[in-house]
């Protein structure tokens, strides 16, 4: 799973780094649209979760050169909730780079 590194580097230096990276290795996550943009919802047994803040965010060239903007989210509680990966052309993600 390409996501996998970026999200270790987006984790990397924040202060609930520790706990979040965790966290990652036992995650379900379900990609958010059909179009292969790479973004993920993290799945949850807590109900009502919404969008908080986001905490990390970076950007890459795909190989195509097209710019992709990557934020990630925690939700309300603190907990991972979307990784959002957009292609500033709007066409699907060749190929997360390794992080």
């Amino acid at each position: 799973m390409p996501e996998l590194g970026l999200l270790v580097f987006l984790l990397r230096d924040k202060p609930q780094a520790e706990y979040l990276l965790a966290k990652l290795y036992t995650s379900e996550v379900r990609e958010m649209d059909e179009v292969q943009t790479g973004s993920l919802r993290f799945v949850s047994p807590q109900e009502e979760r919404r969008l908080g803040e986001k905490i990390a965010s970076t950007r890459f060239l795909d190989e195509d050169g097209v710019p992709v903007f990557v934020s990630l989210y925690l939700d309300q509680r603190g907990e991972l909730y979307e990784l959002d990966c957009w292609k500033v052309d709007d066409t699907p993600l060749r190929r997360i780079p390794a992080f």
